[in-house]
């Protein structure tokens, strides 16, 4: 691109602190859990009700790994890794002292699967059929559970045989397998030999193509009717000494265990409890964030997409709306929403905020990775009251156009920006991180590129914007990493889009973030 005339101005956003339990803040979300516990933590310990559906071996290695998650689970001596690749690991603590949450595994609901079923229905030929009598094997346990007991579970964990993982994703190879015939192809046959009635479609039996033949997308689709949230495992996680090659070495590369614990735990403690594990501190009161999703919905010809907002309060709090579905594709990459879809779905989002604060939000910060078309941006802004400032930012990732190296060799720091105008900078939201003595990536990292599109009012100062975006890559509640090379605005674009496009997530119109991650 253009660069401006006046030499640029290269700045550093500081580190976003993070709050957590008694009013304290620290910028680590593993040091803050550790020293003070979650922002909202209950004040006794909680116990959290775990549903477990996995196979007889699944359900073993799962209470297995549960008991440790109790306990103290210590990074690797010193003499198994190097000194400079230790500060961004932390010890786990265990589950209460980190979390305040108590899990029994002798209070677990226990659902088993089959092995010998799951193995019979992922060798159907028609992989969407595949996958489909895959997922009906373990939601049909929670819908059974559901009907017949009355023990609550406040979240679902499915332990999954690494036969789901290799057979039950989209361009899964199956070459090898003795694939049979499903109940999908039988009935086309019958209505081959009907010629009258070739064409006839029973739509009961093309249900199947509305789903990407994805197991974990499904999995996810077909829970938002149900109101549960889930974690899914594989059997390879949670025993990787269980699984190893001819050499001895285990099948897949993992984090150490301590790092596995950090993420299940939080992950455990945002699927359960009514707020998330830590919130932004020193937040601007009134703003409200939301990232725009578009995703092509699968096998439509007319190239028809769905699309979303996904809305972050300033604290930390995420809701998933769904709009309509409708011709959003302009281009290549580029989705536009029309009038009246843009100003019902952005209503929407505005009527939630209002509902929680009392009043309209001040700012009201518009994310995307494209540019807003004027009927597109008219709507929104005519879907805010006066007192609401609408901005429209574009977030881009770059792929090595753009390179900055400090002291000549070294990464740059996290947080470094360099601001080229009022409208336009690149953030380097990965990079060197002093807290952590290192950078965690494997090459020179690379910027977001910021764009201040349009506001309807008094435009932000551009180091706000970063500020911003610096803060929303510390809010991803399915991991317990220092920070993320994304915001969470556009972070989870891709896996809500995923979800809502799946032909059995139809009429689920608002849902918090936590049942689509």
């Amino acid at each position: 691109m253009d660069l401006p005339k006046k030499s640029m101005e290269v700045v550093y956003i500081p580190e976003p602190n993070l709050s957590f339990g008694h009013g304290q803040i620290t910028d680590h979300p593993k040091d803050g859990l550790f020293l003070y516990g979650p922002h909202s933590g209950p004040k006794r310990s909680r116990e959290v009700k775990i549903g477990v559906i996995g196979t007889t071996t699944g359900l073993n290695y799962f209470r297995s790994w549960a008991i440790k998650l109790g306990g103290f689970i210590s990074i690797p001596p010193r003499g198994k890794m190097d000194k400079e690749h230790r500060l961004h690991l932390s010890n786990f603590p265990g589950l209460e002292e980190a979390f305040g949450l108590l899990i029994n595994p002798a209070e677990f609901v226990h659902r088993k699967i089959d092995l010998a079923a799951l193995d019979s229905a992922t060798k159907t030929l028609n992989q969407h059929e595949a996958v489909k009598k895959a997922v009906d094997l373990y939601i049909k346990e929670i819908e059974h559970h559901d009907k017949n007991e009355e023990r609550t579970v406040d979240i679902w964990i499915f332990v999954l045989p690494e036969l789901v993982f290799e057979r039950c994703k989209p361009l899964s190879r199956r070459s090898g397998l003795e694939l049979k015939m499903g109940e999908f192809l039988k009935t086309q046959k019958k209505k081959s030999n009907l010629p009258l009635f070739a064409d006839i479609i029973n739509q009961d039996d093309e249900a199947i193509f509305d789903d990407v033949p994805d197991f974990h997308r499904q999995v996810k689709a077909r829970l938002l009717k149900l109101g549960h949230t889930s974690q899914l495992l594989r059997e390879t996680t949670l025993a990787p000494d269980q699984f190893l090659n001819k050499a001895g070495y285990p099948l897949r590369t993992l984090q150490e265990p301590a790092s596995v614990a950090w993420n299940l735990a939080t992950g455990l403690y945002y699927k359960t409890q009514p707020e998330p594990p830590w919130k932004l501190a020193n937040v601007r009161p009134g703003v409200c964030y939301i990232g725009l999703v578009f995703k092509l919905i699968p096998n439509d010809r007319r190239e028809h997409a769905c699309c979303a907002a996904q809305m972050f309060l300033n604290e930390g709090d995420a809701v998933v709306f769904r709009g309509a579905n409708g011709p959003w594709k302009t281009g290549d990459y580029d989705f536009h929403l029309k009038a009246p879809e843009a100003k019902q779905l952005i209503s929407r989002v505005l009527e939630t905020f209002k509902d929680k604060h009392g009043t309209p939000p001040k700012e009201f910060f518009i994310h995307g990775k494209t540019t807003f078309n004027e009927e597109e941006w008219d709507a929104f802004a005519e879907a805010a009251p006066p007192e609401t400032n609408v901005v429209a930012v574009r977030i881009k990732t770059t792929t090595g156009d753009t390179k900055l190296f400090r002291n000549g060799d070294y990464p740059v720091l996290r947080g470094t920006a360099i601001i080229l105008d009022d409208k336009n900078a690149y953030l380097w939201t990965t990079g060197f991180v002093p807290r952590l003595d290192t950078y965690i990536g494997p090459e020179t990292p690379n910027p977001l590129f910021v764009t201040v599109l349009r506001c309807s009012g008094e435009p932000p100062n551009i180091r706000t914007v970063l500020t911003d975006i610096m803060g929303l890559t510390k809010i991803n509640y399915n991991a317990c990493n220092y920070s993320d090379g994304l915001p969470v605005t556009v972070r989870f674009a891709g896996k809500v889009g995923n979800v809502l496009t799946m032909g059995s997530a139809k009429d689920a119109e608002k849902q918090p973030l936590k049942f689509y991650v």
